[in-house]
């Protein structure tokens, strides 16, 4: 059972938002935007409120995002996971066991055929794939490297996080205050 079937992932874009997803059921939660120095007391609240948080090191302003920040985001921090577009940030939060997740742009089909190369050689635990409102190529994308995928990016209704899961998606990560509400 991936995030204790959880559908979706909302990602909080700044410190109100993730201050108003400690009042939710929601269980696991996606921080983008933050400052470093924000971090413990963010992870503080969180733990308080019984969140887990899956951090996205390339938004975190002042951190540098590569696998010395993953290593201190791993030991110090100590989130349920971390989301990546850089496989080395990811790789160390597969190593330290937290959850794995591999971002990748599907912009094209180069960049597409790029991605499966890259993940020949590694295997997250998840991907999340973006921009998330192509079932087809959600499905693709679980069908050819056997890793469970996640929708991001462009979700902005319930029917899209649907179509997403439908097509194989785990769950739907999304920044929409909308369809985090229509959640009961």
């Amino acid at each position: 059972m991936h995030f204790n079937n959880q559908k979706i992932l909302p990602a909080a874009k700044s410190i109100r938002e993730f201050e108003k997803l400690m009042k939710t059921k929601f269980e696991y939660i996606i921080l983008l935007d933050c400052h470093v120095a924000q971090l413990q007391a963010l992870m503080s609240l969180a733990n308080r409120h019984r969140k887990k948080v899956l951090l996205h090191v390339d938004l975190i302003q002042g951190l540098r995002s590569d696998e010395y920040a993953a290593e201190f985001l791993c030991q110090t921090i100590k989130p349920a996971g971390l989301i990546s577009t850089r496989t080395p940030v990811v790789s160390v939060a597969k190593k330290k066991s937290l959850i794995a997740i591999q971002r990748i742009f599907l912009l094209d089909t180069h960049a597409l055929e790029t991605s499966y190369r890259l993940l020949q050689s590694f295997k997250p635990d998840y991907i999340e794939v973006l921009p998330g409102i192509i079932p087809h190529i959600i499905k693709e994308v679980s069908e050819n490297t056997g890793v469970p995928v996640l929708a991001g990016g462009l979700i902005r209704t319930i029917g899209e996080v649907e179509e997403a899961i439908q097509a194989g998606a785990v769950a739907a990560t999304t920044s929409s205050e909308n369809i985090w509400r229509s959640i009961k």
